[in-house]
């Protein structure tokens, strides 16, 4: 297959072919296993950081230093299983957010990403090292702001910068009305804002598409619009080498059209999950007491929240499905069997290849 058709997504001096970023998924859903085979394929391969310790186990003691020699020893697995591009997912609504980043740094990972919040001072965390810093934003304004921070404290601008949009998985940064009126503007929308910001800086900030990407057809058509590559995460859930449970895995194979669903999380905000008993349950004002000794997240208040996110998304990971949801993006019903990532990288290059050789011969007009 031809280089020359298919795009590399560069940043800076990492050469991400194809142009496929894996999403970073919590809790322990996107680990050393799954990272390191998607950075195998020359894909950039990103292990979530939240909740990766098994804090379940951690009877009192110091969770912060429990995280970061989770996360440690997560980096330094991945690393022993690939010497392609690995990154590192991180939440600013964590509580030991910036311990996360500083093991991140000292583990000279290729790449930050940064969502759930605003990573306003990020660059402080550096310390010289080549690490790549790439936010996670919904708007070109939380861009601009962004950029402006960075420049001013740091002289610096972000690497990269993905944006998300509303057929993501997981936590969404829109408001619940928003996407219940269909008021909320469309990826599409928002990419190319976020390209025309992003194209005006020197140098130009690579933008990577994200939310509801589910083939080559849609990667191409991200590309059309000015974005250099695209962030994919429930595509590859229904992967052998994917660290959840199988009846994690499973959820995505049974799941219909319209099984996806979004409630409110004690996070605070939206989240897309797969409808089942437990979603109806919590739809329902199902409580789950809890003891929270952690303080795992900023925006959590124990005393208020219904049940423990954490610990919900932590039975997910494990299958344990009676007791918790899935997190999943619009497209998850589409995934109809369960293949090594080679394979579905393979099948993703050829689908953009084949879509961008079509648009060559037929070129398509916006």
């Amino acid at each position: 297959m031809s280089k020359k058709i298919v795009p590399s997504l560069k940043i800076g001096n990492l050469e991400i072919y194809p142009p496929i970023i894996q999403g970073g998924m919590g809790i322990r859903v996107s680990e050393a296993g799954l990272a390191s085979a998607v950075a195998n394929t020359g894909c950039a391969g990103v292990i979530a950081s939240t909740g990766i310790g098994l804090f379940e186990d951690l009877r009192g003691g110091d969770l912060w230093a429990f995280n970061s020699e989770s996360l440690r020893k997560e980096i330094q697995k991945a690393r022993s299983l690939s010497k392609g591009i690995i990154g590192i997912n991180i939440m600013v609504a964590l509580t030991d957010y910036e311990n996360l980043v500083k093991v991140s740094v000292e583990e000279n990972v290729d790449m930050i990403i940064a969502g759930a919040g605003l990573p306003l001072d990020l660059p402080k965390f550096l310390n010289g090292k080549d690490v790549k810093l790439v936010p996670i934003v919904s708007s070109a304004k939380a861009l601009a702001l962004i950029c402006k921070r960075w420049k001013k404290r740091y002289d610096k601008l972000p690497d990269a910068v993905v944006v998300e949009g509303i057929k993501a998985g997981g936590h969404l940064g829109y408001s619940a009305e928003s996407l219940a009126d269909g008021s909320a503007m469309t990826l599409e929308q928002i990419v190319e804002e976020v390209v025309a910001l992003a194209n005006s800086f020197e140098p130009k900030i690579p933008v990577i598409a994200a939310g509801g990407i589910f083939d080559g057809a849609d990667i191409a058509r991200f590309l059309k619009l000015g974005a250099c590559g695209v962030q994919m995460a429930t595509r590859f859930v229904c992967t052998d080498e994917c660290d959840a449970h199988q009846n994690f895995k499973q959820a995505y194979l049974d799941a219909g059209p319209d099984d996806t669903t979004i409630i409110k999380s004690p996070v605070g905000l939206p989240g897309r999950v797969i409808n089942s008993p437990f979603v109806e349950k919590i739809k329902h004002g199902l409580t789950m007491p809890f003891n929270c000794v952690y303080k795992c997240l900023r925006t959590c208040d124990p005393d208020k929240a219904p049940y423990c996110i954490a610990q919900v998304l932590s039975n997910a990971s494990k299958g344990k499905l009676d007791e918790s949801f899935v997190f999943a993006g619009s497209n998850a019903y589409k995934c109809t069997e369960i293949i090594p990532v080679k394979v579905l990288v393979e099948k993703l290059i050829e689908e953009l290849r084949q879509a961008l050789s079509a648009e060559k011969r037929c070129p398509i007009t916006k």
